[in-house]
């Protein structure tokens, strides 16, 4: 009878580790588990987010000033307004012009990442240039070559091209749409990432299917992620 009870147990704890191995128990986890990494997961970290962390380390890239900064006595080259305007446009979503996937339209589309600060008119200082060459001020086609040089990784057009005339007659149309307070409603809302919080009066965070909602006391309520 002993015998038999160990060959039972042994077969249970070997039934056990075939469905563990067929991928069955991780399965069911992932089904049951709201905050498991998959797919429909807004908030994971993965390749198809073209402004995560993966793709560009903003904080930590550095860009040499002289690289973006329009060299004394060159200006834009001319041309017909409707024609820079189109091909522009075309540059705008290029993401040949980056050595990492992303074209201008990957982070700016419907007029997102954004600062409010967009809105005014050139020169004025934009924290990324800021922050990653040291630039206090920057003109709008200077700011068209740093997002080439940093978010987007690639190379820099020629201070005197067709392309960067273009491509900076189109960002300034695209500037005329810009509106901080649809971006940004109720004094600091933000809007449009499914990952970001949206805060609301009282501190209390609505509408991020990742994040904590706060209410009053600092207790974390309807976050089934959240630590309990």
């Amino acid at each position: 009878m002993k015998r038999f009870i160990l060959s039972a147990t042994s077969v249970v704890v070997l039934a056990g580790v075939l469905l563990l191995g067929s991928g069955y128990f991780s399965a069911t986890a992932l089904a049951a588990n709201p905050c498991a990494p998959k797919m429909s997961n807004p908030c994971s970290v993965k390749k198809s987010n073209p402004c995560g962390m993966k793709h560009a380390d903003h904080a930590a890239h550095k860009v040499d000033p002289k690289l973006v900064t329009r060299p004394a006595g060159t200006k834009l080259k001319a041309g017909k307004s409707a024609d820079l305007v189109k091909e522009g446009k075309q540059l705008w979503n290029d993401k040949k012009l980056s050595t990492n996937g992303l074209s201008c339209n990957s982070c700016h589309k419907d007029n997102a990442a954004f600062n409010a600060t967009f809105a005014k008119p050139y020169p004025h200082t934009v924290k990324m240039a800021h922050d990653q060459a040291g630039i206090k001020t920057i003109n709008l086609d200077e700011v068209v070559q740093f997002c080439l040089a940093a978010p987007m990784a690639g190379k820099p057009f020629p201070w005197d091209s067709q392309e960067l005339a273009a491509l900076t007659a189109y960002t300034a149309e695209v500037q005329k749409t810009f509106k901080p307070k649809a971006a940004h409603p109720g004094g600091g809302k933000m809007m449009g990432n499914p990952c970001g919080g949206k805060t609301m009066g009282g501190g209390k965070m609505m509408s991020n299917p990742c994040g904590g909602k706060a209410m009053g006391g600092g207790k974390m309520m309807g976050n089934p992620c959240a630590k309990k």
